[in-house]
């Protein structure tokens, strides 16, 4: 099976530093359990900050030199084209500048691919691929795709390949021009945020039903797990500690 991981360019949250993203380097580690070739797949201007995947896993990288402000999914769509991957895996957000999370749906609109979101494990299934989506309060759920498909991975996913600096220095760049199209214009509007007041019961109904909703007690969320096994109560816990981040 043939996998393409796409790659950006990502920023360290704190200094501000050029960095892999994190999520990324967990798809590649999912698509060498699957056993895939896996090549990368930049648009942009590359840097080390990229070739460090090289270190995790991948044997090549592509990278597509595009402007700044030019749009990616033209450079990647018609390199997805050439290359003609089984599966291609994203990260469910960049971790950069404008990052929306859209470009993994608009690429497999643009490639005729089906498209599987926030896997956290992978399989090959008999009529396509098996995927492992995580839900929220760390509820899983299983899927099978047909391929070729494009899977966003998510941060509960297994943990990146270590760091090979022997693999890093020996990785195959190949730089390319892009396909250069300009990025649509969108404009946004800022505005102080306001706080909205909580609307008590139903507008217009009975004072009973009122008070029932002023002091009704509801329950504070979670999820309850009996005798589960360690790697899946693990993975509970870091969903639930993550949202105090």
């Amino acid at each position: 099976m043939k996998a393409v991981a796409l790659l950006s360019a990502g920023v360290h949250p704190r200094s501000g530093a050029a960095m892999p993203v994190p999520v990324e380097l967990q798809a590649i580690a999912l698509a060498r359990r699957l056993g895939c070739e896996v090549a990368g797949v930049h648009a942009g201007q590359g840097g080390p900050a990229i070739e460090d995947c090289f270190g995790h896993g991948l044997g090549e990288i592509v990278v597509l030199r595009i402007g700044d402000g030019d749009d990616p999914l033209a450079a990647i769509a018609g390199e997805i084209a050439v290359q003609k991957p089984d599966l291609v895996l994203a990260g469910r957000r960049g971790q950069g500048g404008a990052d929306t999370g859209m470009l993994p749906y608009l690429l497999a609109h643009a490639c005729g691919m089906a498209i599987a979101a926030d896997a956290v494990g992978l399989a090959v299934a008999a009529d396509g691929l098996e995927v492992v989506q995580a839900l929220p309060r760390g509820a899983r759920r299983r899927l099978v795709v047909r391929l070729p498909a494009v899977v966003t991975v998510h941060e509960s996913a297994p943990p990146a390949l270590p760091f090979v600096y022997r693999d890093r220095l020996l990785g195959r760049l190949v730089e390319t021009a892009g396909v250069a199209v300009a990025a649509p214009a969108f404009e946004f509007e800022a505005r102080p945020y306001r706080r909205r007041p909580k609307l008590i019961g139903e507008a217009g109904g009975s004072a009973e039903a009122r008070l029932r909703a002023a002091t009704e007690q509801k329950s504070a969320g979670g999820k309850l797990m009996v005798n589960p096994e360690p790697a899946e109560a693990a993975l509970a816990i870091l969903d639930f500690l993550k949202k105090f981040r």
